[in-house]
């Protein structure tokens, strides 16, 4: 997950900026290309990655915990637990 998926997101949809981040990896962990176990590049490079604020790329962490797909393990990192649906 090291390339720039920076054309992701686009501001001018009518969906929050987090949101498009977190929907873009929940659609990674569905189609197995990101694999439970896989750890999560830090929040930082997901910014980088995305192209959004840190904070945006910590809102996005925060909303895949809640839907149940990644857990944050503190000051290990942040890990795919399971398969899971877009």
């Amino acid at each position: 997950m090291d390339e720039d998926r920076s054309h992701i997101v686009d501001p001018t949809r009518p969906t929050y900026v987090y949101q498009q981040v977190a929907d873009d990896i929940a659609q990674q962990i569905a189609s197995g290309r990101l694999a439970p176990g896989a750890m999560l590049p830090a929040e930082r490079d997901l910014a980088t990655q995305y192209g959004v604020a840190y904070l945006t790329a910590r809102r996005a962490v925060r909303e895949l915990r809640g839907r149940g797909l990644v857990v944050t393990l503190p000051a290990k990192g942040t890990y795919v637990v399971k398969q899971g649906a877009t």
